[in-house]
């Protein structure tokens, strides 16, 4: 029986940040102490709109700040550790960031931000698609005085 779900489409290249939010090969859990921690996201489109979900649990809405500039949105939040020791523990504290391109530019105006069960929901409305009429555009002759000849 065949899969409901299409295949996984892999971009060619990489977001910036998937190249320098990951960990050196060798050196696992090492990362410069200035670098924040990659976010987690998957992008899809339905019903007019680039839908990004970014999985930042345990965070409170007012930590996170949803940035548009052009193209690109970022995703940006801060998790700070709490002053009770702990004898172990993998949660990640500090700095997380997450920056990502869309086919075209962002209407910031209708962008439309929520945040439920650890999961922060980013709706962005797709451009307009060109109409596909078909005209004739009419090839003038180049003249040497800039006129028509």
């Amino acid at each position: 029986m065949t899969g409901d779900k299409g295949e996984r489409r892999r971009r060619r290249f990489p977001d910036f940040n998937d190249w320098f939010d990951r960990e050196f090969p060798g050196l696992p859990g090492w990362r410069p102490a200035t670098a924040a921690h990659s976010i987690p996201v998957e992008t899809t489109s339905a019903d007019g709109a680039y839908v990004l979900r970014a999985e930042l649990p345990g965070m409170d809405p007012d930590d996170i700040a949803v940035t548009v500039d052009d193209d690109l949105i970022t995703v940006s939040a801060e998790h700070a550790e709490g002053e009770q020791d702990k004898e172990h523990s993998e949660f990640r504290y500090g700095a997380f960031r997450r920056t990502v391109r869309l086919p075209g530019a962002i209407p910031v105006g209708e962008v439309d931000a929520s945040y439920a069960d650890g999961i922060l929901t980013i709706r962005v409305p797709m451009p307009e698609a060109e109409s596909g009429t078909v005209r004739s555009i009419p090839v003038r002759r180049a003249g040497s005085g800039g006129g028509r000849s």
